[in-house]
């Protein structure tokens, strides 16, 4: 769901409770399209964080900590000269658009009171933070905009502000009764119940009101058919509007069956009745937690699009490998053919003419059958037999050599796809590191050189301290440990793990290595499926059902000589079937 203006009307319902009389005590730009500011109101302080992203655009409360650069963005100092010291003395929403204003009251330096008003746009691209005075004109803006951009509207200092064109599009909290006639007439098909899942394209709420978007569009007209009352459209739109004049608010985040953040909602919606959600206290809350989880992971995914890439090219060109082996193995598996027509050659000698190009012998290994064998003119009979040796040789030494290769590529391939596994399951750039370097040291990716106090590149970096594996804590109060990495993996299992505890892995799944501290106890049922749900969650596997994971005493577990990072060699275990679904959040 888009920030819509449920949602911008849950921030401002936050907002008016906690920042109307507060003080703004300083200002700060540490991005180019973002402003945090800060301010004391009721006795605390707090962070209101302003971001014109084209990607993110958005208003929250924030308990991030962030550094202001060293010379501070011309916008930011026209803020501080208009703002800093002022009163807030009201945070609103005009006409339920997906815009938050914020006036502000403040002394000029002659000492006369003078109010300004700050406006945040969130419009995609078309975002902006706008700083206005009293009379409506732009003071400045975070994003200029003039003519040359766009004719529609021009936002420059100076310019009268215009707000952004509803394009016929009314205020569904004032819609009157013939406004709302309309709307219940284009919804029709939904009114009657007809059907369970009414098609999207009769879902045009969002086109009539402004701040409604398709998903809420949608719940509303889900509501009236499918809500617990039933009571239509009409009643409905009614309880969405008492919801947003009221306050009547209940975040949620929504999250899909990898644990990913989904959607937001301002309240529960029978539109993620299928999804797992999560209630937050606050909007802000609800905000910061999802935007955070949201840009960590589109960090992670630029800081391991490399690591990514590479990964991938080795895998395809290992599968591509294997089925080079395969066909140089297929091709000598008939190789024993060319040793009998050799030694057909030599004892028949007598019967092979000079200069012939084929001769028939009987094959003394098949009951004497004929067997028609081709010959080279230019070759004595001895010297063809000879060279049906020679190919025999060739193929029984490539065979041998495929067979070698084979087994490493397969090798190589397990590893390359246990290393992605893990890449998915990186949390930090500590994690990012470490599968790095033990990419390196496997010879699949270059060192990253620093530079020496001389400045001189050094080729080896310097090591870093280890991260631990994640802990988790069992219903039964077990200690469950998950390695992140195949060098931790090893760690984890061969050096970290005593004998007696249990040892879980997906069954010829790629992941992580999972241990179940027993301390020589019998871990219950529950702490067993605990620990098996955790070694299917961390595999490539986890968006499957009945996942088949073993389960093993360690001291039965054990690491061929030679064998790559994280590939161990077990017996005597046994095996559950799991789901899996998101643990709760594991310490590392």
């Amino acid at each position: 769901m888009p920030f819509d203006g449920s949602v911008i009307a849950s921030v401002v319902h936050e907002l008016e409770r906690l920042l109307v009389n507060g003080r703004i005590d300083k200002i700060i730009q540490p991005e180019a399209d973002e402003v945090i500011i800060a301010a004391r109101a009721g006795g605390t302080n707090h962070k209101l964080l302003l971001t014109a992203s084209a990607q993110a655009p958005r208003v929250h409360l924030t308990t991030q900590a962030k550094n202001a650069p060293l010379t501070a963005p011309q916008f930011c100092m026209v803020l501080r000269k208009h703002l800093s010291g002022g009163r807030i003395l009201a945070v609103r929403q005009p006409d339920f658009e997906r815009i938050v204003a914020i006036d502000i009251e403040n002394r000029t330096e002659m000492g006369d009171a003078s109010q300004k008003r700050l406006i945040i746009e969130i419009m995609g691209k078309h975002s902006n933070i706008i700083l206005l005075d009293h009379d409506e004109r732009v003071l400045d803006a975070i994003k200029h905009v003039p003519p040359s951009v766009s004719s529609v509207r021009t936002i420059l200092p100076g310019a009268r502000y215009e707000p952004p064109p509803t394009r016929g599009k009314v205020n569904p909290l004032t819609a009157n009764t013939t406004q709302m006639d309309t709307a219940q007439h284009v919804a029709a098909p939904h009114s009657t119940g007809a059907t369970d899942n009414p098609p999207r394209e009769f879902t045009p709420l969002h086109a009539q009101f402004h701040g409604i978007s398709p998903a809420l569009g949608e719940e509303i007209l889900l509501q009236a058919v499918h809500g617990t009352s039933a009571l239509g459209l009409t009643a409905a739109f009614a309880d969405f509007t008492r919801k947003i004049n009221s306050g009547d608010f209940d975040p949620h985040i929504y999250y899909d069956d990898t644990g990913k953040a989904l959607d937001i909602t301002p309240w529960p919606f029978l539109l993620h009745a299928q999804h797992r959600g999560e209630a937050f206290d606050s909007a802000s809350a609800m905000l910061e937690r999802f935007y955070m989880q949201r840009d960590a992971d589109n960090r992670l995914q630029q800081r391991t699009a490399d690591l990514r890439k590479l990964l991938t090219t080795q895998r395809d060109r290992a599968r591509n490998k294997s089925f080079a082996h395969e066909k140089t193995l297929a091709e000598t598996q008939n190789r024993d053919t060319l040793r009998i027509k050799g030694e057909l050659l030599t004892a028949y000698l007598h019967k092979v003419e000079r200069g012939a190009s084929t001769v028939t012998l009987d094959n003394f290994y098949d009951n004497n059958a004929p067997m028609e064998i081709n010959l080279d003119p230019t070759l004595s009979p001895s010297e063809n037999a000879q060279r049906y040796f020679r190919q025999y040789n060739k193929q029984k030494r490539a065979a041998v050599a495929v067979v070698v290769q084979i087994e490493q590529n397969n090798a190589d391939l397990a590893y390359l796809e246990s290393v992605l596994t893990t890449l998915d399951n990186a949390q930090g750039e500590e994690d990012i590191n470490e599968i790095r370097a033990e990419l390196a040291e496997q010879g699949f990716a270059k060192r990253r050189p620093t530079a020496g106090k001389s400045g001189k590149s050094n080729k080896k970096p310097p090591k870093a301290r280890p991260s631990k594996p994640l802990h988790y804590t069992s219903t039964d109060g077990f200690d469950i440990y998950v390695g992140k990495n195949n060098t931790q993996n090893d760690t984890l299992t061969l050096r970290t793990a005593h004998a007696t505890d249990l040892w879980l892995h997906t069954k010829d799944i790629p992941g992580s290595h999972v241990i179940l501290v027993t301390r020589g106890a019998e871990p219950p049922e529950t702490t067993l499926r605990e620990a098996a749900n955790l070694a299917a969650w961390y595999s490539r596997a986890r968006a499957s059902t009945n996942v088949p994971v073993d389960y093993v005493a360690r001291k039965h577990v054990r690491k061929p000589a030679g064998a790559k990072p994280g590939f161990v060699i077990y017996d005597y275990h046994k095996t559950v079937y799991v789901t899996p679904v998101e643990p709760s959040e594991g310490r590392g």
